[in-house]
């Protein structure tokens, strides 16, 4: 029992630690920055500037907000763009191309405060985005065209969602951090959680099982043995817990930069368990197309992971 107390102790300590000294901090600027260009509708104009190149790949105006949102925001900030894209109209294949490249694209929760750990910023982010359009148009053009995908909902172009008129800057900037705070606070009980989880799995001995049974595929893509954890962790208690577990490798050394980096493009996504089920809660509409758009997250989610091991 008292190990037990202190496997739980440990986790909390883990996690509060790291949503106060680097979740929070991050968080909290860019969702105000991103808050204060949605507002004046830079966002508005750059999805619609962008709406003719992307819809080359079956993606609507409001799925490209839908990729700025995870790209510079969080990966439930898109749930309300599906949301509307479930309502308004969109077709289902225009959902599925969405829904395929949110599910392949780095989030900004993950990626930002993993940039102070050495995650190469720039890469990630190219990666991010041909990933996702690849996902996209295999969902759209692949995996989507059977006649139940062609539903009564024709429309292909969506503008971004309207701006709301604000003048007060500081306000607005206010909103953003409240926002962030709130996404910050809300990961922390899963966050205790899902590090518990994983350290009960060490405590009984089935990580070493699964590192074993692991190791000479890693062996093969030239990974150390250290990596197991947060590719484990990552699809069984998703991102957030990942980045927990491999900060905290990186602060005791036994992973390098240069392995974060070579992993990061099968594991910093949405695509797991956890990721999933809180994308489809958009709506039925988006709940349909799931399994199409998880075909297209998988192909986008192999050429990203692909590119990092030959570019680190």
């Amino acid at each position: 029992m008292e190990q037990i107390i202190t496997l739980i102790l440990d986790s909390g300590r883990t996690a509060i630690d790291m949503v106060l000294y680097v979740l929070l901090p991050v968080m909290v600027v860019m969702l105000a920055m991103m808050k204060l260009l949605e507002n004046k509708g830079v966002l508005g104009w750059v999805s619609n500037k962008l709406s003719p190149f992307f819809g080359l790949f079956g993606m609507p105006g409001l799925g490209i907000f839908a990729m700025l949102q995870i790209l510079f925001v969080s990966f439930n900030a898109p749930v309300a763009t599906l949301a509307i894209m479930s309502r308004d109209g969109s077709s289902r294949r225009t959902i599925a191309a969405t829904l395929a490249a949110v599910l392949t694209m780095s989030q900004a929760n993950v990626v930002f405060p993993m940039a102070v750990m050495g995650l190469n910023l720039p890469v990630i982010m190219a990666t991010s985005l041909l990933g996702g359009l690849i996902a996209a148009a295999s969902s759209y053009y692949i995996f989507a065209r059977a006649p139940m995908f062609d539903d009564d909902y024709s429309h292909q172009e969506h503008l971004a969602p309207e701006r709301h008129e604000q003048t007060n800057v500081i306000q607005i900037l206010s909103d953003g951090g409240q926002e962030g705070v709130k996404i910050v606070i809300a990961s922390i009980p899963l966050l205790i959680l899902a590090l518990c989880f994983v350290n009960l799995l060490k405590i009984t001995g089935a990580m070493e099982l699964l590192t074993l049974l692991l190791a000479p595929i890693l062996a093969l893509l030239d990974l150390p043995e250290s990596t197991v954890l947060p590719i484990v962790t990552k699809f069984i208690a998703g991102g957030t817990a990942m980045m927990a577990v491999t900060i905290d490798l990186l602060n005791q050394g036994m992973m390098s930069a240069t392995d974060l980096n070579r992993i990061a493009g099968f594991v910093i996504s949405p695509f797991d368990v956890a990721g999933v089920a809180i994308l489809l809660a958009a709506g039925k509409r988006v709940a349909v197309v799931a399994r199409v758009a998880m075909l297209g997250a998988l192909v986008g989610t192999v050429v990203r992971g692909v590119l990092h091991l030959i570019i680190f």
